[in-house]
């Protein structure tokens, strides 16, 4: 069976950064984002409304379909419909992940999903401060916000990846009891992080 690392994060937290260095670090390979594309290609949906789904909540009248809205379909709850297919397909796509080769998967609810295939799972937070500076730092605060609209954003993001992966899952988003390691990365250099961990996850 293939290795396979998980990261759960906070918004803002680096873990999207440390999954990326411990890939390179450990020569796994590495997906986030092309969960997405992928699933996009499979079922012809938008990439931004795949996004919204499976780390917001669904916003309505948000294209679903490229050139395309929700309201041009027949079904009695498209919304609903396009969710679970959404998931049904990134359910696939992480699974045929796994099998394909050692890797480091970020977000998705893929500890949950590769649940039987017993990854590391690592969950990755930090203080509001640090989050707020990380963000600045790393550009996603693209529309230069006030410190208190940004904590307001970071809230938001952790709120409906929360309730997104509380849904899915028997697991609590964030739980210590749902992950294998917790790091708070709030006075944490993300190299030296990723450095010694590779140290220290499948050690023989």
């Amino acid at each position: 069976m293939n290795k396979i690392i998980t990261i759960g994060r906070e918004f803002g937290s680096g873990g999207r950064e440390l999954g990326r260095l411990l890939a390179e670090k450990l020569q796994f390979a590495y997906y986030d984002k092309e969960i997405i594309s992928e699933i996009a290609n499979r079922t012809e949906l938008s990439e931004q409304y795949i996004q919204s789904v499976v780390e917001h909540r669904p916003i309505n009248l948000f294209p679903i379909h490229t050139g395309q809205s929700f309201y041009a379909y027949a079904m009695p709850n498209p919304l609903f419909e396009q969710n679970q297919e959404i998931y049904a397909q990134q359910n696939k796509i992480i699974h045929e992940m796994a099998e394909r080769s050692d890797c480091v998967i970020v977000g998705r609810c893929a500890d949950y999903i590769l649940r039987d295939y017993n990854p590391f799972r690592i969950f990755v937070y930090a203080d509001m401060s640090s989050k707020i500076k990380r963000c600045r730092e790393k550009g996603e605060d693209p529309e230069n916000l006030t410190d208190k609209a940004l904590k307001k954003k970071i809230y938001d993001v952790d709120k409906e990846r929360a309730k997104y992966y509380n849904t899915y899952t028997d697991h609590v988003w964030g739980d210590k009891k749902s992950y294998d390691l917790c790091i708070n990365t709030t006075y944490m250099e993300l190299e030296e992080v990723a450095e010694a961990l590779t140290k220290m996850i499948f050690v023989k």
